[in-house]
């Protein structure tokens, strides 16, 4: 199961440490949903979902401000004792002495932020998403084209890096060559990105690894990317049938995500960074509602319908 690391929370989110002697380096978050605790505070605890960050809200804040001692102490001492990762308070707000005192003894840290909450909320849990969505690695190149995330993929040597580099250098930018890493942040939405030991890097047979980033400038590159359409390239076989109209669509499926997926076939003369290039667009348009396939079977019939009427 993925987790993430209360310190790399810390960083991203830029949170304040406001129990400094816990030491938070052991803890790990392993659901990306955040609770805001106000049943809690009221002394309902029935299905707390302990694995959760909690986020206090000025509504919370103020709501602990006005219980007397006796209620304080009871619902802190309650809460405090479940296995939660963390708390966070959010618009500069801290915890009274009881809480922050409970919460020491229990060994659970406490944060704040300036951030309002429920921006922050959104912005956590968008984050979490990512980084503990299911992910695999594949073999193939992630490149933005126009926008769209392009998959291609194909057996080694086929050309997929070289059609890479051609993309590259027609202003399109690089994600990763070689190993993707896809991630499933939602049930439509695939994040792919590359291994941090091989971002950037693009090896070409003959040549070695080449540095993309360097050899063409930070606008070459981009750390992660939506798939949205899926180029797998192989051999030409002249016996086999392809495609020509385009009518209907072929899909690829990750991680239970259907792709739209093309099967290019590769032999001299075709160039396959134009061919990649153009599949991305008529994509692209086809989002925006036309579709160059469906307009020329329209017209095909709309002129057998006018001879068969003259």
């Amino acid at each position: 199961m993925a987790t993430v690391k209360l310190t790399q929370l810390v960083e991203k989110m830029e949170l304040n440490n406001l129990t400094p002697e816990i030491d938070i380096s052991h803890i790990k978050i392993t659901q990306p949903d955040i609770n805001r605790p106000a049943l809690q505070l009221a002394g309902f605890f029935e299905f707390f979902e302990t694995t959760r960050v909690q986020v206090i809200g000025f509504v919370e804040y103020s709501y602990m401000d006005e219980m007397d001692e006796e209620r304080r102490m009871k619902i802190y001492t309650e809460l405090l004792k479940k296995d939660i990762p963390c708390i966070i308070y959010c618009r500069n707000l801290e915890p009274d002495e009881t809480f922050r005192r409970i919460a020491v003894e229990r060994g659970l840290p406490i944060f704040n932020t300036s951030k309002a909450t429920s921006p922050f909320m959104a912005e956590i849990i968008r984050w979490l998403n990512v980084k503990l969505a299911p992910c695999i690695s594949i073999h193939g190149v992630l490149v933005d084209v126009y926008g769209e995330g392009l998959l291609i993929t194909g057996e080694s040597g086929i050309g997929k890096s070289e059609a890479a580099l051609e993309l590259v250098k027609r202003g399109h930018r690089l994600i990763t060559d070689d190993v993707v890493e896809i991630r499933k942040v939602s049930d439509d939405t695939l994040i792919g990105s590359a291994p941090d030991i091989t971002k950037h890097f693009i090896e070409l047979r003959g040549i070695g690894i080449v540095d993309i980033k360097a050899l063409y400038g930070a606008s070459s590159v981009k750390d992660t990317q939506s798939i949205d359409l899926v180029i797998r390239l192989e051999d030409w076989d002249k016996d086999k049938d392809y495609d020509r109209l385009g009518l209907e669509e072929e899909y690829t499926e990750y991680l239970g995500n259907k792709v739209v997926c093309h099967n290019i076939p590769i032999r001299p003369g075709r160039n396959l960074a134009i061919i990649c290039e153009s599949a991305a667009v008529n994509y692209r348009q086809k989002k925006m509602g036309y579709n160059a396939a469906k307009e020329l079977y329209k017209r095909v019939q709309d002129n057998l319908a006018k001879k068969k009427d003259d």
